[in-house]
C-alpha cells in the first residue's frame, strides 16, 4: 500500500507556485518497509529509501508512483509524498 501524506491519493491536484512567483513547493518523497501497513511506524530507518526532492506536487507524484510500482507486491512496503513547503511556510496557502 501507498500513501501521499496530507493528500487525499485518489484526488487529482497539480501544486505548483503562485503566479508570478518563481520559488518552488518543495515535495519529498521517500519511503521503507512498515511495521503495520496502515501506519508510517517504519521498520527501520536506516533502510529508508529516500527518492528525492522535488519542485512541485506533479513531479513528487510521478516520483512516488514510480517507486510505489517497483515494490507494489511487498505489502508491507510504503512510499509518500511529504509537502516541505508547508512544513517551511505553514501560512502559504498552495490552493
Amino acid at each position: 500500500m501507498t500513501s501521499d501524506a496530507g493528500t487525499n491519493t485518489h484526488e487529482k491536484r497539480t501544486e505548483d507556485a503562485p503566479e508570478g512567483s518563481d520559488a518552488p513547493l518543495l515535495h519529498l518523497v521517500f519511503g521503507g518497509r512498515v511495521k503495520d501497513p496502515s501506519t508510517l511506524d517504519f521498520q527501520s530507518l536506516e533502510d529508508i529509501d529516500i527518492v528525492g526532492i522535488f519542485p512541485n506536487y506533479a513531479s513528487a507524484r510521478h516520483a512516488w508512483q514510480s517507486a510505489a510500482h517497483r515494490t507494489v507486491d511487498d505489502a508491507m512496503t510504503k512510499y509518500v509524498i511529504v509537502h516541505l513547503h508547508r512544513l517551511l511556510d505553514p501560512d502559504h496557502e498552495d490552493g
